[in-house]
């Protein structure tokens, strides 16, 4: 057995009971008991195609060949894409279908494979890459997530992945507790952040596309511009002064944001430039 088929057969036997992310629901997800996420072991696969919306490092000419997950490890009240993370839309994968549209996605011209909130199917799709891999699969995979991630996972995925794409979306457990049920949701992400750099470094662009590193996005919500500072602050100081950062101000309340309150409007321009700003005084490498 190969280190890489050693760490698809352990992030398997992660699965069921379920310890993929750091909630460790400990569903029997092989045997059809759906975690937190809201999945089994199965994969739920709403769509595949490239898409042009991402960053432009992710874009180049031919798109990112994006893979939209369903299921979420995050419950977060103002969600865009509720109907697949939360909704379960879509329809079920085998590995093989996996392979196919990676490999068909890289025959359209596809700059990289995007994989959307990954995390609780992390074994198929490091199964499914290795096989794409072997099949002819040569451009690179990126691992878009939600932050909320367990180091005993990504240490399982070194090798597999080229790109990590992680939010990083609070800083205080009181945010992330009210907003995406996870008071523990800093510390992992912090931690995540850590492992993600050390396994791909800082974010390397060729011909204006990235092909191997980490792209960390922030999107920032009203009100909690100073837990973005804080959070620029980190990835200056802890990660990397050249990390590669997307400050998005595009939040507009969606799915459960009525409810509060605080976060029912969307982000001021003022907002989101106030932190733009701050990272170009620390120095970080904005988006576009």
């Amino acid at each position: 057995m190969s280190i890489q088929e050693e760490q698809i057969f352990a992030l398997h036997g992660m699965q069921s009971p379920c310890v993929l992310c750091p909630r460790k629901c400990g569903a029997l997800r092989s045997e059809g008991q759906r975690g937190y996420c809201g999945t089994t072991s199965r994969l739920i696969v709403a769509d595949s195609a490239p898409h042009f919306g991402e960053e432009k490092v992710l874009v180049g000419i031919g798109g990112s060949g994006t893979i939209f997950i369903a299921g979420c490890n995050l419950g977060c009240v103002f969600c865009q894409n509720c109907q697949i993370s939360h909704g379960s839309n879509g329809s079920l994968w085998e590995v093989e279908d996996l392979v196919y549209a990676m490999l068909r996605l890289q025959e359209r011209g596809s700059e990289n494979i995007n994989f959307v909130t990954p995390t609780h199917h992390a074994p198929q799709i490091a199964e499914a890459v290795l096989k794409a891999r072997h099949r002819g699969l040569s451009i690179p995979t990126v691992y878009n997530c939600g932050g909320y991630e367990s180091v005993e996972t990504l240490r399982l995925l070194s090798g597999v992945i080229d790109i990590y794409m992680p939010d990083f979306k609070f800083w205080s457990e009181v945010s992330s507790e009210r907003y995406a049920e996870a008071a523990d949701y800093p510390d992992r992400t912090r931690r995540a952040l850590l492992e993600m750099y050390h396994q791909v470094g800082d974010l390397r662009i060729i011909d204006e596309v990235a092909i191997r590193g980490l792209l960390v996005r922030h999107l920032v919500m009203p009100g909690l511009v100073d837990e973005g500072r804080q959070i620029l602050d980190f990835l200056a100081r802890d990660v990397s002064p050249n990390t590669y950062v997307n400050i998005m101000g595009q939040y507009r309340p969606s799915y459960l944001s009525k409810h509060f309150p605080e976060i029912n409007r969307p982000t001021g321009r003022t907002e989101t430039e106030d932190l733009r700003q701050h990272a170009r005084q620390l120095g970080l490498r904005l988006a576009d």
